[in-house]
């Protein structure tokens, strides 16, 4: 058969040889094919070095790591010599100071309006963010830090360090307090004009009877015990939770025990205030309600929180021990 006589394929012949032969239109899908994979590939990436420290960065701390961060600095703090715990104390006195005056300026330079207080108790935060941003020894911070590794390991070594600790940073702070009243009543260097509102702010604080200062110091216990378990989530802004919680606490009128005995002494060295009045209607009643809100109530709630996931992770250790 000659070539100009071959048959020519009709239409429906050409059309039903596709049909048989789906590879030859192979070609047409493939882009969409490539298209789809690549959808699916970055779907199932996995993320860079660079983007899982965004993701951290941005997670939330499980109770159970804010409880390992708290009580590993409580270990620590139980360790430290007792000059280095003596003189932080000492020093937490003194700086706490700041509040009582920075809130006496505030109310010097305030019109008497409805919502001086709101503003006048910023000034209450001053002494606490010196303190507490400068990591110096504060009795109502250790009702918490100190008692989570007494509470994980009870036995009688971690007591007697608790006792020590708290023993030495209390009569430090004590001793802080007691030197800047003498300072701010004898030296002289504060002005006449604040006297007034100094005397206003101490008296006020000294008012409550020894029930409702107990009762008053609670809350302020149990606040600073709460910031300290929030701090860590804060490490690039920790003064703002510190003002926030101290904050609350002034404008509420709760009673601190530091921060209060700094207006107790105050009025101690004016002659304003007897001592055994300021011990036992407020010295007393407001460091056994401070520790109550901070060590019988927070503490307690946050290790309930942790202690079954503790218990777990220290029971796996074991086992690894054993087999090993």
């Amino acid at each position: 058969m000659s070539v100009s006589e071959r048959p020519e394929h009709s239409s429906a012949e050409t059309s039903q040889d596709s049909d048989d032969y789906p590879e030859r239109n192979f070609g047409a899908d493939q882009p969409e094919r490539k298209k789809s994979d690549s959808d699916q590939n970055d779907k199932s990436r996995k993320p860079t070095l660079h983007e899982e420290k965004h993701v951290r960065d941005a997670e939330k701390l499980p109770s159970r790591l804010i409880y390992e961060v708290i009580r590993r600095n409580g270990e620590a703090e139980l360790l430290r010599p007792t000059r280095s715990l003596f003189w932080s104390g000492i020093a937490a006195g003194v700086m706490i100071s700041f509040s009582f005056l920075t809130e006496a300026v505030m109310r010097r330079f305030l019109p008497d309006a409805p919502w001086r207080p709101l503003v006048e108790s910023l000034g209450y935060t001053t002494g606490f963010v010196l303190v507490i941003s400068g990591r110096m020894q504060l009795f109502t911070e250790n009702t918490i830090t100190t008692v989570l590794p007494l509470v994980a390991k009870q036995n009688m070594h971690n007591l007697i360090c608790v006792i020590r600790l708290w023993t030495l940073v209390l009569v430090a702070n004590l001793i802080g307090t007691l030197a800047a009243g003498a300072f701010i009543v004898y030296s002289g260097s504060i002005p006449d004009e604040f006297s007034t509102y100094l005397v206003e702010i101490a008296r006020h604080a000294m008012e409550p009877g020894p029930w409702d200062s107990f009762a008053m110091a609670m809350p302020a216990g149990l606040l600073i015990a709460a910031l300290v378990w929030i701090l860590p989530q804060f490490t690039g802004a920790g003064f703002l939770p510190i003002i926030l919680v101290t904050w609350m606490i002034a404008v509420s009128g709760f009673q601190h025990i530091i921060a209060g005995s700094v207006e107790m002494s105050y009025l101690i060295f004016r002659g304003d205030l007897g001592v055994l009045d300021a011990v036992f209607g407020f010295f007393v009643p407001v460091l056994i309600g401070n520790i109550v809100g901070g060590t019988a109530i927070f503490a307690m709630m946050a290790w309930g929180q942790v202690v079954d996931e503790v218990d777990e992770e220290s029971a796996a250790e074991l086992a690894d021990e054993g087999a090993e």
